[in-house]
């Protein structure tokens, strides 16, 4: 897609097809700042169409980076759930030696509350 041409030179020769008798140059601020335009939109049309590519066809590199990361991810999800279950199980165990401990006759409102806490 090219980029529209703002230069002074296209606006300010209106010769016959002129409907205004007013001046027709731009103050170079004003064609600075049309310039700055043009090659803003030259820049946003590059960077679309390399979005465009980028977007169509994933590199390669990227793909195997997010495998790999993929692969850490569910190993660090494993280990944690590992961890966590081991920390329930010991919290059992520990529970259920101190109701053993206890002896029959501390059944009641006490093993509860030390099991709850």
């Amino acid at each position: 897609m090219a980029t529209p041409d703002f230069s002074a030179s296209a606006t300010s020769e209106g010769g016959a097809g002129a409907t205004s008798p007013g001046p027709e140059t731009l103050t170079p601020l004003e064609q600075e700042v049309l310039d700055e335009y043009a090659r803003l939109a030259g820049n946003l049309n590059d960077l679309a169409s390399l979005l465009n590519t980028l977007s169509a066809t994933p590199s390669a590199d990227i793909l195997d980076a997010l495998r790999g990361l993929e692969r850490k991810t569910s190993l660090v999800f494993t280990l944690l759930k590992a961890s966590v279950y081991s920390i329930v199980l010991q919290q059992q165990i520990l529970g259920d030696d101190e109701d053993g401990g206890a002896g029959a006759g501390a059944q009641g409102g006490d093993g509860d509350e030390v099991t709850g806490a």
